[in-house]
Formats: structure tokens, sequence, C-alpha cells
């Protein structure tokens, strides 16, 4: 009886979720760069560094998580300012009516090994939203040596088709597929204190 009664409480803390803490992300240290290839003669690249957003997460149980991410289009930066203009223009962003790009994951899936995850979910550019997936690695969990708080650093992968967001000046002699890279540092939030009784 007390066998049995110890693997049913085992089994119960087992099945019990285990619960995500929040993370936002650290805007000095959030990346989003993205690359193209320029008529077939060169590998460009730009990045936004106006990046916004929080992720729940639990190191234990990381395909219970989620992400919820804004970046600012106006703050493309190629090194070229001609270029950055360009690119603001309804030829591409069109960042007056299009100010922010969105990602909200619907699905988080194991990756190749226990510092790899598959996160899909929803981008929202350009007034159109279609499911993309990124291809995640978990650089490192713990205590930031700096800011002496939980910390947790990603990168992340994917290639996504302008012309499905209806971005498509100049397909395909400058490129359709727009190679993405993340790197992020993101902090635990710290639960609010409880109020003063009395």
């Amino acid at each position: 009886m007390i066998r049995r009664l110890s693997l049913a409480l085992a089994l119960a803390a087992a099945a019990t979720p285990t619960l995500a803490a929040t993370y936002t992300l650290d805007p000095m240290h959030t990346q989003v760069v993205f690359g193209w290839n320029h008529f077939g003669f060169s590998n460009p690249s730009g990045q936004f560094g106006d990046v916004r957003g929080t992720l729940e997460f639990d190191p234990a149980a990381p395909t219970r998580g989620s992400v919820d991410v804004t970046v600012a289009l106006a703050s493309v930066n190629t090194n070229v300012p001609k270029l950055d203009e360009h690119l603001a223009t309804a030829e591409f962003f069109d960042a007056s009516k299009y100010p922010t790009a969105t990602f909200k994951s619907t699905r988080v899936e194991p990756g190749a090994d226990a510092s790899h995850l598959k996160v899909t979910g929803d981008l929202t550019l350009h007034g159109q939203t279609h499911p993309i997936v990124l291809d995640v690695t978990i650089n490192k969990v713990g205590e930031h040596p700096m800011r002496k708080t939980p910390a947790a650093g990603f990168d992340a992968t994917t290639t996504i088709r302008r012309s499905e967001f209806g971005i498509t000046k100049y397909v395909p002699a400058v490129s359709d597929d727009i190679r993405v890279h993340i790197t992020s540092e993101a902090f635990e939030e710290k639960a609010p204190a409880a109020a003063p009784k009395g």
C-alpha cells in the first residue's frame, strides 16, 4: 500500500508542470541581423537595434516556453544612411505605415540536443502574418556576472521569403530569401514585493 502511494505521488509530481519564469529581453544586448544577396555581386547585411520583448522560460522544461517580441523597423542600420532611408520607404518596410514587426511563438519543440530548440511562431511584417520557424541555441542560463540576476542567452536563425510579406521590390535580382540571425540576453523579472499588511 505504501509502495503504491509513493508511486502515485511520484507520478503526480512528474506530471505537475513546472513554472516558467518571465524574462525580459535586454535591448542593449539584443540584435536582429538580416542579410541578402545584391544582384549576385555581394551579400550585405543590416540590423535592427530596437528590439523589445519577453519570454517565458523554464530551463527544466524549455518546450513549455513562449516568446513575444516587437522590432521597431525605423531602427534599421546598414551603416549606409541612404540605404536605411530607402529601406524605410514604401518600396520595402513602409515603416511609416507599418512601424513594427512582431513575432509571437505558437509552439516550442526539442532540437537536435538539449541546447537547441525549434520555435514556431507568427511573424507579422508589412501588414501580413505568416508562420516561421526559428532554430534556437540556448547559449547560457545562470546568474549574470554584472547584474547579479538570473539571465538567459540565446541565438536563433531563420530564413524568410520577403515576397510572402508583400515586399517584392527588385525580386529576384535582389534576393527574395532573407537570412536572419538573432542574438539576445534576457533577464528574469523579479516578482513584485508583497504589499505590507495592516
